[in-house]
Formats: structure tokens, sequence, C-alpha cells
């Protein structure tokens, strides 16, 4: 018998489907900039997941504010900084 006979990885298999199907839909973007930006957009909601916070939740509260704030402190506007200071918090389905 295996070792690892019984064990199960379904929880990285989901995780690995969102990427497989957001390199699927880059294929149809319709130019370099925005499979970039379409990139970009997956990278934040990934990063949001893993800081726990709520995509949706997130985008919102970044995307009501970003038009006022300075370029020079974009950084403040990462997950893991808002996640510091906006309880958008997300539970992932089981």
């Amino acid at each position: 018998m295996h070792l690892l006979q019984g064990t199960h990885n379904n929880a990285a298999e989901r995780a690995l489907r969102v990427v497989a199907l957001g390199r699927k839909n880059c294929l149809f973007a319709g130019s370099d900039t925005s499979g970039e930006r379409a990139a970009a957009t997956y990278s934040l909601i990934g990063t949001a997941k893993l800081n726990r916070l709520d995509p949706e939740g997130y985008l919102r509260e970044v995307l009501s504010r970003i038009a006022d704030h300075p370029i020079h402190r974009i950084e403040e506007q990462l997950p893991r900084n808002i996640a510091a200071i906006a309880p958008l918090v997300w539970q992932p389905a089981a």
C-alpha cells in the first residue's frame, strides 16, 4: 500500500483550476495589453483571497477611492494593506 494512498489534494486542484481558466480566457483578451490587464486583475483577486478578503468587496473598496489616491502611495491599496484596515472577510466555500 502506498503511503499517500487516500490523501486528497482537492483544495490544490480547485485553486489551480482558476489559473487554468484564467489562462484560457486570456487567449481571447484581444491584445497583449488587454491580456496583461486581465492577468493583473486575476492576480489582485487571487491575492485578495489569500489575504482572506472578499474579492468583490476589495475591488469595490479600492475602485471607490483610487481616483483620489496619490500614485506614489499606491501600495497602500494592495490586498495585504487593505486587509489590515478593512473588515472585508471572505470565507471560502467548503
